[in-house]
């Protein structure tokens, strides 16, 4: 029974390993793709381009924060930290949600409003 047990926990502290990776890569990867897509897009000077960045990056700190979280629940020492992480983001995501909410009453008040309303956001805050 003892080696039945060891044998399952070994393969939930895998599926962890692999969840944690999984999370920090989806992070990175929407940072880099919303880095692109701004980018271009201010190059293209759309009127949207910082709620296009601000969404990218709340969606990137949802899927950071996953990871932490998953990497925190094996080493309960480091709780003080998690809660730590959990405050910055917080605070960064009502940030964000300002920087959002802010850009969105300007574009809404441009006198020549842009012909095109911004895409589905990638994020719905």
């Amino acid at each position: 029974m003892e080696t039945f047990l060891q044998s399952v926990e070994q393969v939930f502290e895998w599926i962890v390993e692999w969840a944690i990776l999984l999370c920090e890569v989806i992070g990175v990867a929407v940072i880099v793709v919303t880095a692109i897509k701004g980018v271009a897009a201010w190059i293209k000077k759309d009127a949207h381009v910082k709620l296009m960045i601000a969404e990218g990056i709340a969606l990137a700190l949802t899927f950071k924060m996953g990871g932490e979280l998953l990497r925190s629940v094996r080493e309960w020492n480091e709780l003080l930290i998690l809660g730590a992480i959990i405050v910055l983001r917080a605070l960064m995501a009502v940030m964000i949600n300002y920087e959002i909410k802010s850009e969105r009453r300007i574009l809404e008040q441009m006198p020549e409003a842009p012909s095109e309303k911004p895409k589905k956001p990638i994020i719905k805050l």
